[in-house]
């Protein structure tokens, strides 16, 4: 344990050594330039993932000669991403992209302007604070943050540099979403009563890869780079590649799942975060050897605010042994619901004229319709170039053109990342998760969960 201890506390200091030097030595360059009209965009990639070539990829290929924007470096800790990520963009941009073997390499020796961040969960927020010291906007996936540290700190230095950060909640930049919005804003729907999130699959392999566990060597990485500010332990291939199973270099289904939905509860109220979270579950089905729950279900108390949030409840329910993967969001009112599966309002379990008039009150029926411009939710991490996304990757490229702020701002991943650490604090005690906005903690039976 005294080893381990000292391992942590030294890993911590590189950390911390690494975010000073990128704030005072990789700016120097990026600061001094300003973006003209006519300039061409620089961008990196921070970590060669799964999710980037997947998603990030060809969205930014539906965009990057329109807008003017190419890619000029790749950094992958591992050689086998690394060199092919290089070779995949160079490909792509039809020019050499160059690979770096860490950030530190990437930021010192490469001439980019902004960079996308898809890399292990629990690293995001600490490779934002390295992004935007090193002057560079960036794209980041979510969950922004699975610890109040590194979401306080990663915060700050965003809003201190003044970069534009899109966080990767995709819904936000989805026509149906933002009809959603505006429909609720309108007070036309009324005080939202109840929330019901779900999100099942059926996929034993889900966030597994037992093929490319096989390639993983460790003197072809760096795995104390890899662990950043967590604890130290022994390499593992499946921690590094199947990080979505194991805490805490991911929460699991409330970062991967809940932060998108609970985004959209928070976006269409206005509210930062729930007064009180509770959950359970465990791993039911799946017994692989992983740490994450494989079915979770949360409860998160809102507290009354104006006339549009008098209070209300949501729930959030996962499970990974049976579904279909179809993402539900379903908002109820006192006058019917509005789905987002459907993208349809209905007066369906509204009070009706026989119940009101029971007790002397006057029906309250929605009317049915459909919202404008209705997208479909695409699942999958790995979608090709799915509408929301394109949509979230071009609104990001405007931003970085215009420098205002973009669809899913760093707050936006602030907020998501307090209820996921909430739901991540109930659901590893058992007891009930609150917020201490005064402290910006997490809090757990009068004490600070970390």
């Amino acid at each position: 344990m005294e080893n381990s201890r000292r391992k942590f506390i030294t890993q911590a200091s590189i950390v911390t050594a690494g975010m000073l030097v990128s704030k005072n030595t990789f700016s120097a360059k990026s600061y001094n330039r300003i973006i003209g009209a006519n300039d061409r965009v620089r961008v990196g990639v921070v970590g060669f993932s799964d999710r980037h070539r997947g998603s990030h990829l060809p969205c930014f290929m539906n965009h990057y000669k329109e807008m003017n924007f190419e890619i000029v470096g790749v950094s992958d800790i591992w050689k086998n991403r690394r060199e092919e990520g290089a070779a995949i963009w160079s490909q792509k941009m039809n020019n050499k992209v160059n690979a770096y073997r860490n950030n530190e390499e990437l930021y010192g020796n490469a001439k980019i302007d902004a960079v996308f961040i898809g890399t292990a969960d629990f690293q995001h927020a600490l490779h934002t604070i390295e992004a935007v010291r090193a002057g560079c906007d960036a794209y980041v996936e979510k969950p922004f943050a699975e610890s109040m540290e590194d979401n306080r700190v990663a915060l700050k230095a965003v809003r201190e540099t003044g970069k534009i950060v899109q966080i990767g909640s995709q819904r936000r930049s989805g026509s149906n979403y933002h009809a959603a919005n505006d429909y609720i804003k309108s007070g036309k729907f009324g005080p939202i009563t109840m929330v019901e999130l779900t999100w099942n699959v059926n996929q034993p392999g889900r966030w597994r890869r037992p093929e490319l566990l096989k390639t993983l060597k460790e003197e072809d990485t760096d795995w104390k780079r890899f662990l950043m500010n967590r604890p130290y332990e022994k390499f593992d291939p499946r921690i590094y590649l199947e990080y979505r199973l194991f805490w805490p270099y991911s929460s699991g289904l409330p970062g991967q799942w809940m932060s998108h939905q609970i985004d959209t509860v928070h976006w269409f109220t206005g509210l930062k975060y729930p007064r009180s979270v509770v959950a359970n579950g465990g791993i039911y089905q799946w017994k692989d050897g992983r740490r994450n729950w494989d079915t979770i279900l949360a409860a998160f108390d809102y507290g009354p605010q104006d006339d549009l949030t008098k209070g209300f409840q949501v729930t959030f329910g996962s499970r990974m042994h049976n579904g279909d993967e179809r993402p539900a969001e379903i908002y109820y009112s006192n006058g019917g619901e509005l789905n987002l599966i459907t993208n349809k309002i209905s007066p369906t379990g509204g009070l009706t004229e026989r119940a009101a008039a029971a007790m002397g009150m006057k029906a309250n029926l929605l009317t049915e319709s459909a919202l404008p411009n209705n997208e479909s939710v695409v699942a999958s991490a790995n979608t090709g170039g799915d509408i929301l996304t394109s949509n979230h990757v071009r609104n990001w490229m405007e931003c970085i053109r215009s420098r205002k702020q973009p669809n899913a701002p760093v707050e936006a991943g602030y907020s998501h990342s307090i209820a996921n650490i909430m739901t991540t604090a109930a659901a590893h005690t058992g007891s009930k998760a609150t917020f201490d906005e005064k402290r910006q903690e997490v809090m757990v039976n009068g004490k600070v969960f970390k």
